[in-house]
């Protein structure tokens, strides 16, 4: 079942596309966007549908500066800030599901680990983590994965945004053939999301 609705936040209103499971739900998956992107990239449908066959109940979270029409993104600081919002506001409205989990891909894979802690996530599913700016390896973001949750992080080999490398809790799969956008096999991530989520006990089949 699919609904949209919108979710006020201190940065102004998010925007919400929900899919539920035909049974219980065992887990809540919250994803968000890339920069300059939006909820339904190929990657982002494609870990939803498999989600949702597991029995997981997905979330796709539109950030306020792209409901507002905005391409350029906000300061960091805003868009944690609206997705803690949302998602005090979602635990609130599926609170008889046991376990958050949160991701997204690129910015939207940063927010998630940034606030992975605070709103209480149990484990991130992190899509073209973006561990630097293009030809500048010297600004590291590797430090955001640092989280101390199962963590889940699928890059493509021919990311100019470059792939983390595993660490404790942080498992690193890295797609043959794929940039940054992931769109080649979208199938082919989110099997290996799938399998992830079965191997947590994240899943219902």
């Amino acid at each position: 079942m699919h609904s949209s609705d919108e979710i006020g936040t201190p940065r102004g209103p998010a925007r919400t596309e929900t899919d539920l499971p035909a049974g219980a739900a065992t887990a809540l998956l919250v994803l968000g966007h890339g920069a300059g992107g939006g909820v339904d990239a190929p990657d982002l449908l494609a870990v939803r549908d498999a989600a949702v066959a597991l029995g997981v109940a997905v979330v796709r979270v539109t950030q306020p500066y792209r409901v507002a029409g905005r391409r350029a993104p906000a300061p960091a600081g805003h868009l944690d800030e609206a997705w803690t919002a949302v998602l005090a506001a979602l635990r609130d409205r599926h609170a008889d599901v046991p376990t958050l989990l949160v991701g997204g891909r690129s910015s939207g894979a940063r927010v998630a680990c940034r606030t992975a802690a605070a709103t209480g996530a149990a484990g991130i599913v992190a899509l073209a983590f973006p561990l630097h700016p293009p030809g500048r390896p010297e600004r590291s973001r590797a430090a955001e994965l640092s989280t101390g949750l199962p963590t889940l992080v699928v890059n493509g080999d021919r990311d100019a945004f470059g792939v983390p490398d595993p660490g404790p809790g942080v498992t690193v799969v890295t797609r043959p053939g794929e940039g940054h956008d992931l769109r080649k096999d979208p199938a082919g991530t989110a099997a290996v999301v799938r399998d992830w989520l079965r191997g947590q006990g994240w899943a219902a089949a």
